[in-house]
């Protein structure tokens, strides 16, 4: 790539960028200014068998499966695999690996390492996977650990403080032998639309533990760097105060021209390049006006590189680099180009503020309608008191049709609906589903012969090649509370077996469910084989995920995109009843 300014090294750019008053003299092209080291000898005693196409044990026990064309690696949790399947007895189960044993080949790395980053004009960056989180999801089980956060929350202090020990062993051993410029850490805490969990209950369990791993990492002079490909405006503020000097993985849906603003100078954000632009149909006019655009929102406000948001340099489509890397360059050949007015705050709120509205609700009175507080006990997870309430429903001779449709479906709906809106979190929908399937099996019996129909039938899964599972079960939770009939197909679920799932279960929607943009084809081949199946006109198709716009399920032919499990839910009830 030729430079378009010569005097200035990506590696003086970048530390010009990260002061407060930083005023570089260009834009950087994504990961040119680092230098990744990942053959460290710890990284290759905890990480050295992750080959891709491969399924492998890490050094905790968790069974990693790493598809051929996924951006990294993925867990595997079945009950045979899970290492900790409970958290109450984690230290039965749970064995630290023993970094003492990584203590040759640190000088050889070094010195190989330090003379590559010095020859490129680069800083050394070392690498530091599976974080605080996701250490705890890798042994759990992603629902099991946000549900234990508030079921079990003496033991998750005692298992994430014993992973903080781990990781502040990891990194000092990482800073003594590798004597990196950077540490580029990796956890992720949301989706694209919204945190994991609320923001005072990451604050509870997660703030600390990271105010001491990137405290320790500032003291020794190395930068801070977060992974993190996540909605993250509610804790954006707390990443800054706890030492991260660098949050890459800044989604677009973050409203980074507006944090641009608000931070003034204390975080820079590297990012902007969602993953819906790398795909292999990706034409390069599409690729160069998404980057432009991308660019002209959020390079004027400053503090701000532009990159693919997830982990790593290089996209999963080799040839989008090349476009990406050419706006960035007709970007800085313009420099001159007005500065762009900027929003004061963010669009979506930073702060708890919001949450804090569903935890107000939950302290309200209880109502004198037995259905209201059966709506009220399913929102707020308490299973037990659920269930008395149902008991006392039908004592009073009200019909079990009439608990399930009045209180337990307006309880999941208003639910939805404040997940939807950032007020509620993955754990409150989680512990619902687990009340709502409870209450539906003391129910059940009761409602033989009553006539109670359930409003269709869907048969949901992820697609082919893509073993990521989160937001499906959020789906199947949200349609099931709904009234909807799921047929859970699981993961990595071929386009043959969706069609095959709908004729056999006699379906009146196919789901499709994708994480990765790879596997975004595979959505398309279920439109197309059940149009040469003849069931097109018998079944509707639904499509989300990540990746997945409404502009992609268009091109495609599905019936509907829903951005998130609320919506699904919603569309398909519509939907079915010709709303």
């Amino acid at each position: 790539m030729k430079e378009i300014f010569p005097m200035s090294t990506p590696k003086g750019i970048f530390l010009e960028l990260i002061k407060p008053d930083g005023q570089p003299e260009r834009q950087l092209c994504q990961y040119e200014a680092l230098h990744m080291c990942l053959t460290d000898p710890i990284n290759t005693y905890l990480r050295g068998n992750r080959k891709r196409g491969s399924v492998s044990k890490d050094r905790w026990g968790t069974t990693i499966s790493f598809p051929e064309d996924a951006p990294g690696p993925i867990p595997v949790h079945t009950p045979e695999l899970t290492v900790c399947p409970d958290v109450t007895h984690w230290k039965d189960t749970v064995h630290v690996p023993d970094l003492s044993v990584c203590s040759e080949g640190w000088e050889e790395c070094r010195t190989r390492s330090r003379a590559a980053a010095n020859a490129e004009g680069k800083l050394l960056a070392g690498f530091m996977g599976t974080g605080i989180f996701e250490q705890c999801h890798f042994l759990m089980g992603f629902e099991d650990t946000l549900t234990a956060l508030y079921e079990h929350p003496d033991e998750m202090h005692e298992l994430i403080e014993t992973i903080t020990q781990y990781r502040l062993d990891y990194v000092r051993r990482l800073i003594d032998g590798l004597q990196p410029d950077v540490i580029f850490s990796h956890d992720d805490w949301g989706t694209k639309n919204a945190l994991f969990m609320k923001p005072d209950m990451w604050r509870e369990f997660f703030k600390e533990p990271y105010r001491r791993f990137y405290g320790y990492i500032r003291s020794r002079g190395v930068i801070a760097i977060h992974h993190a490909d996540s909605y993250l405006v509610p804790i954006v503020n707390d990443m800054a105060e706890i030492g991260i000097q660098v949050w890459q993985g800044t989604l677009p849906e973050n409203d980074i021209p507006a944090l641009q603003r608000h931070l003034s100078g204390k975080l820079t954000l590297m990012g902007g390049f969602g993953a819906a632009i790398d795909r292999a149909d990706a034409q390069p006019d599409e690729i160069l006006a998404y980057a432009r655009d991308t660019l002209a929102r959020c390079c004027p406000g400053g503090h701000f590189i532009p990159s693919i948001t997830y982990g790593l340099a290089g996209t999963v489509f080799p040839h989008v680099d090349q476009y990406l890397d050419q706006a960035v360059n007709e970007y800085n050949a313009g420099l001159h180009i007005p500065v762009t007015p900027l929003p004061a705050v963010p669009k979506r709120e930073i702060g708890a503020a919001k949450a804090e509205v569903v935890q107000a609700a939950a302290s309200a009175q209880e109502s004198a309608d037995v259905f209201e507080n059966i709506a009220r006990a399913l929102e707020r997870g308490q299973q037990k008191k659920l269930l008395t309430l149902c008991q006392q429903a039908l004592d009073e001779g009200h019909e079990p049709g009439d608990i399930l449709s009045k209180g337990m479906i307006i309880g999941m709906n208003r639910l939805g609906e404040a997940f939807s809106a950032n007020r509620a979190f993955v754990p409150e929908m989680l512990m619902a589903a687990r009340c709502m399937s409870a209450a539906t099996e003391l129910l059940k019996p009761l409602m033989v012969g009553e006539g109670t129909e359930p409003v269709g039938r869907v048969c949901l899964g992820t697609v082919k090649g893509d073993m990521h599972d989160i937001g499906k079960n959020l789906v199947k939770i949200m349609m099931e509370g709904s009234g909807l009939e799921v047929v859970d197909l699981g993961v990595d679920v071929t386009a043959e077996q969706f069609v095959e799932a709908a004729v056999a279960q006699h379906c009146d929607i196919i789901a499709c469910s994708s994480l990765l943009t790879t596997t975004m084809p595979e959505m398309r081949a279920v439109v197309e084989l059940s149009k040469a199946r003849g069931i097109r006109d018998q079944v509707k198709i639904f499509v989300g995920g990540a990746p997945i716009t409404q502009g992609y399920s268009d091109e495609i032919g599905a019936d509907a995109y829903c951005p998130d499990a609320a919506s699904a839910a919603r569309t398909a009830v519509a939907m079915l009843r010709g709303a």
